[in-house]
């Protein structure tokens, strides 16, 4: 099976976090299989929080590719060294900026984090005060952007303005980003038994390619469409050109989830059918 280079390597296996819970061992487990399987290229690397990166050495798999969610800045240092030392591959750091200086906080992590690593910094919503110096200290670092599109509660979707926003900044400084949480679906939609107002990852990955021309009206529209059948017909659409452009901004989004995914790519027939999910 050939997944199409704008979806390949789009899904990062967050299994163990909420909403999906998984136990580790069962969630490694699940991630060899996808790695061995005929969608291995829709998948990324395996999303672990700093807590449980050790405990990875105990589930029989040297040499996996981890992206590790770090609770501080001052925890960079610390998660390299113990990645290294349980064999696994950093593939990238997911830094949370606690409570202190955020801007400061930005430096700690690009003077902790080596050469080749890339390193998202969640940053906050447009609408905070900090926003534009985080912004601006992610830019001079050189480091990326992750934005939380989502959580277990409806104040932690942000509106299609934020997201707008987040993605016009990104796009207009040639910062790449990725995003968390919420993105359960192709589409945007709500949440049929709590209510939750869901982005979708191809909303998202539309908006990427219509803030590369800067028509912010045409990026929030991307946000707001609803219809998969519409969405996926313009994005299918696209030319390669575009879908490439756009994924070198937006590289990938964590998901307790890749059966959804590749359910959702595959009945939109962005994605070839698989005996796996016939």
């Amino acid at each position: 099976m050939s997944i199409p280079t704008a979806f390949q390597h789009l899904v990062d296996d967050a299994a163990i976090f909420p909403p999906g819970l998984a136990p580790l061992p069962d969630a490694v487990t699940a991630h060899l299989d996808h790695l061995a399987s005929a969608h291995a290229d829709l998948v990324g690397p395996f999303v672990v929080d700093a807590a449980r990166l050790d405990a990875l050495a105990d589930h029989g798999a040297p040499g996996l590719r981890v992206s590790v969610v770090l609770p501080t800045p001052a925890d960079v240092a610390d998660v390299v060294a113990r990645a290294d030392a349980a064999g696994l591959v950093l593939a990238s750091l997911e830094v949370k900026l606690g409570d202190g200086d955020p801007v400061a906080g930005v430096a700690v992590v690009a003077g902790a984090t080596p050469d080749g690593v890339p390193a998202y910094v969640e940053v906050p919503r447009p609408t905070s005060p900090a926003w534009p110096a985080v912004l601006d200290a992610v830019v001079t670092h050189g480091l990326r952007l992750k934005f939380r599109t989502g959580g277990t509660e409806a104040a932690a979707f942000p509106s299609e303005d934020e997201v707008a926003a987040w993605i016009e900044a990104a796009v207009a400084h040639g910062v790449p980003f990725k995003c968390t949480a919420g993105l359960h679906h192709a589409t945007r939609h709500t949440g049929a038994t709590t209510g939750f107002e869901h982005h979708g990852y191809l909303n998202v990955l539309l908006a990427a390619v219509r803030a590369a021309s800067g028509d912010g009206s045409a990026v929030r529209a991307a946000l707001a469409e609803r219809d998969p059948v519409t969405l996926a017909a313009v994005v299918g659409g696209l030319p390669a050109d575009d879908l490439v452009r756009a994924r070198t901004a937006f590289t990938s989004y964590g998901s307790c989830s890749i059966a959804e995914p590749l359910d959702d790519l595959t009945s939109l027939h962005l994605i070839p059918q698989t005996k796996e999910i016939a």
